[in-house]
């Protein structure tokens, strides 16, 4: 059982800390709590005890519940350790290195992965100090999710709520390796830089009936299209999935709209698109259809074979690029040969600002794994190539160069 340990201090978004538990532990995962003493002005230790199932944790020199001190056997025990609602005082400690209670001195003594979640005023938070520590912890590997913004409990509106317990809940689960993503180097979560923004994302495979049992498909497995829908949607874009048929759990957050055939993809890609501000067309749909489906399983005819007449499937990404207007339109060359050659000249073709390529012969790149191997190419012939990566660290790359493109286009 995965172990994480929540350190809660003296912020009035207590109250969240306490469902970020009940989550947690709801998802089987252990949580022991640690309270500042100001936490505990807040909410009740009791509070956390009954949610979490296990003591909590709130003075240094208490009884001891484990067979050795019991700040370092919390920091051993933890797998993550979350510190929600961090204050700016919290912050701060960390960043200089202060250990004068027991959940700066257990933060000290971890070798997990440490992610924080600020909660504050909005002045302190924009405070230069604040910055200062919060980029220094960045700078040695602490993670940070981002505060919201809004009304605060001061009546000031900015940015410093801490962010919901189901979005903390989710990068911690993130952290633990749920759906394999690499974690191994620190990142922050992630940006909200797509707020307002709505983004259409294909994933998959289509199929293409040859009779009522038999059908035309390729090998994609819609992890690369899956990876920046539930990406955009975490830096707050509205997002429309239209996926192939895949074996993949929908994203939290994102409209999906399962389709089968090429042509329907395209339906309902021409449904989304005219409210839509950027495309990431990441599914790979069959090029050719069967000129005529039969009507019925198609029987052997001894040792002639058969012949199957197949005709080209209408090419989505070429269709939107001819009215894409305003709208940033990313596509994706799967390529065994050629590979720069055959995306500049589908860029052109296709009228897209950028394309994604990969050799999908290539060890480590294409169908079927969490990893690829990508080339960004622009309609200047700019190159940004990249090392073997997860495709979910893919995806935010993507998503960066989308809200760039949007934004020079605004």
């Amino acid at each position: 059982m995965a172990s994480v340990v929540l350190g809660v201090t003296g912020g009035i978004a207590c109250y969240k800390s306490a469902a970020l538990v009940s989550f947690l532990v709801k998802k089987d995962i252990e949580v022991d709590v640690i309270m500042t003493k100001n936490a505990a002005e807040f909410v009740s230790p009791l509070t956390f005890q009954t949610l979490s199932k296990n003591p909590v944790t709130t003075d240094t020199f208490g009884s001891i519940k484990y067979w050795e001190v019991e700040h370092i056997a919390l920091a051993k025990k933890a797998d993550v350790m979350v510190i929600a609602p961090a204050t700016a005082d919290i912050i701060g400690k960390i960043a200089c290195g202060i250990a004068d209670d027991m959940l700066t001195t257990t933060v000290m003594a971890t070798k997990a992965k440490v992610l924080i979640a600020p909660a504050m005023n909005v002045n302190m938070y924009e405070n230069p100090i604040v910055q200062e520590n919060i980029q220094k912890l960045k700078d040695r590997g602490y993670l940070f999710i981002e505060p919201e913004e809004g009304l605060l409990a001061c009546g000031d509106v900015g940015k410093g709520r801490m962010a919901e317990p189901e979005e903390i809940a989710e990068y911690i689960l993130k952290i633990l390796g749920e759906g394999g993503e690499d974690t191994s180097a620190p990142r922050t979560a992630a940006p909200r830089d797509l707020a307002g923004k709505r983004l259409l994302v294909t994933a998959g495979p289509t199929v293409e009936d040859i009779d009522p049992v038999r059908y035309i498909s390729n090998r994609s497995s819609g992890k690369m299209g899956y990876s920046v829908a539930e990406a955009a949607a975490a830096r707050g874009a509205e997002v429309t999935l239209v996926s192939g048929p895949v074996n993949l759990p929908e994203p939290a957050g994102v409209k999906v709209v399962h389709v089968r055939s090429t042509q329907d993809m395209l339906d309902a890609c021409e449904e989304a698109f005219d409210d839509c501000d950027a495309v990431v067309k990441a599914a790979a749909p069959c090029d050719f259809r069967m000129a005529h489906k039969s009507e019925h399983k198609i029987k052997k005819k001894g040792d002639d074979g058969i012949t199957l007449t197949l005709e080209e499937n209408p090419d989505i990404i070429a269709t939107l690029g001819k009215k894409k207007g305003n709208r940033v339109l990313v596509g994706f060359a799967a390529e065994t040969r050629n590979l720069e050659q055959f995306a500049k000249e589908k860029i052109r073709k296709k009228n897209l600002d950028m394309i994604v390529a990969n050799n999908v012969a290539q060890p480590g790149a294409g169908f079927d794994r969490d990893t690829n191997i990508v080339t960004f190419i622009k309609p200047d012939g700019s190159m940004e190539k990249f090392d073997q990566m997860q495709k979910t660290q893919v995806a935010d790359l993507i998503l960066d160069r989308v809200v760039e493109m949007i934004n020079a286009k605004n």
